[in-house]
């Protein structure tokens, strides 16, 4: 039986149907001396090998061979090779860091001249690991329809990508909850420096959230109303912000003090600009109590409320969800949540933004508070009890567990909840 994918290829030329990535397809054509254009395989091109990854060592007379797993090659066609054969000094920098590793946790000497079972099988296992680490990387990317890449990384267990995961790009809508598109839209040319009747926001009665550096200016609390697709303005309108997804390069990267995966930025980030949306399945409050037993038995949940006026529908990111699944927890967080409305403007269903609270250098970790509050601002303000659950739901007579704060800050809370 064969499975059509995306990487599937039909020509009269050549004709494939399988389910290999675009590099595996041209490495098989290339074994097989098949000449494919769509792949820009040719004669010329039939003996090229490409490195998929390094997982041994050994060192004969100063002349240092490393075990070479061959892209689109399988295992036991596996070859050792003399240093000056290999044309991959990204590959063989951190095949070294991981010997080094290797060789640290099995307490052998640095300088080995060869690798013992132990140090082997972690130096496979470590290589295997990374490939589908970057499979995942490739799919998140593919997924995405944003500006900023999503990269993947893990440098501290064995740990592969998340199983029973499915990465999204917009909500997935669950069984009885309705959505409606919003039938007006403004009339403006230029939405934040002369906007009609005050743009979207303007009729709904609110101020125009950003400025004209596409920063929020309105205080947590405050909802956002973005032009819609029924505006006249167009795509670089600067009243559209959260609908042009993320625009920073963002990390999912493994904790090293057992909080599991987190997301750092890789670029610097404004105070008050968008940085991501949190994404998940939306589901009614009655089910994501269900939901919530049944998440409370295994210690942790990504159930988040849209309480902007009333608690009837929640947002799961549990098994369907964005880059916001993996940011952790501070009790003095860098993203602050906003309510905000484009397309459909039920006060029920607002979308929830993550907006900068401060600068945020590149490098840092992404943060929000799973117990946030909102300073009172004016009555509207009020209507956003924005609380993350963790292992239970407020509000219902099911138990919480208490679990331990490790975000390491200051004035940590010691405890989520």
């Amino acid at each position: 039986m064969y499975f059509h994918s995306f990487f599937c290829l039909f020509s009269k030329d050549c004709s494939v149907s399988c389910m290999f990535t675009w590099d595996g397809l041209q490495a098989l054509c290339r074994r097989q001396k098949l000449v494919c254009k769509q792949l820009s395989v040719t004669k010329n091109c039939f003996r090229d090998y490409e490195v998929e990854y390094l997982c041994n060592y050994k060192k004969i007379k100063d002349r240092e061979f490393f075990l070479v797993k061959w892209k689109g090659y399988s295992e036991a066609e596996n070859t050792w090779e003399p240093h000056k054969n290999l044309k991959c000094p990204k590959k063989l920098r951190q095949f070294r860091r991981d010997m080094r590793l290797a060789l640290l946790l099995a307490n052998k000497p640095q300088d080995s001249t060869s690798l013992d079972a132990f140090c082997a099988s972690f130096l496979l296992q470590k290589a295997r690991q990374r490939q589908k680490l970057v499979r995942w990387e490739e799919q998140l990317n593919r997924t995405c329809k944003h500006k900023g890449r999503i990269f993947v990384l893990n440098e501290v267990d064995m740990d592969g990508p998340p199983k029973n995961f499915v990465y999204i790009s917009d909500y997935r809508i669950g069984e009885g909850v309705k959505m409606s598109q919003t039938a007006t839209g403004c009339e403006c040319v230029d939405c934040i420096k002369e906007p009609v009747n005050g743009c979207c926001a303007g009729a709904s009665k609110h101020r125009m959230a950003y400025n004209d550096s596409r920063q929020v200016k309105v205080k947590p609390g405050l909802p956002i109303y973005e032009c819609n697709s029924q505006c006249r303005c167009g795509p670089d309108c600067g009243n559209r912000v959260v609908q042009r997804g993320i625009q920073y390069d963002l990390c999912i990267f493994k904790t090293a003090n057992g909080r599991g995966w987190g997301v750092r930025t890789l670029e610097r980030i404004h105070k008050n600009a968008f940085v991501m949306e949190y994404l998940g399945e939306i589901i009614t409050s009655e089910e994501a109590e269900r939901r919530g037993q049944m998440y409370d038995k295994q210690g942790v949940t990504y159930l988040f409320d849209l309480d902007y006026v009333d608690d009837v529908y929640t947002v799961d990111a549990t098994y369907y969800g964005n880059i916001s699944h993996f940011v952790n927890h501070s009790c003095d967080p860098n993203l602050q949540v906003y309510n905000v409305f484009i397309d459909n403007l039920d006060e029920h269903l607002p979308r929830i933004a993550f907006f900068a609270t401060r600068p945020i250098k590149a490098g840092e970790e992404l943060t929000f508070d799973y117990k946030m509050t909102i300073d009172e601002v004016d009555a509207e303000s009020t209507k956003m009890d924005a609380c993350f659950s963790v292992a239970g739901i407020a509000g219902t007579p099911i138990k919480r567990m208490r679990m331990e704060c490790r975000c390491g800050v200051e004035k940590c809370r010691k405890y989520l909840c």
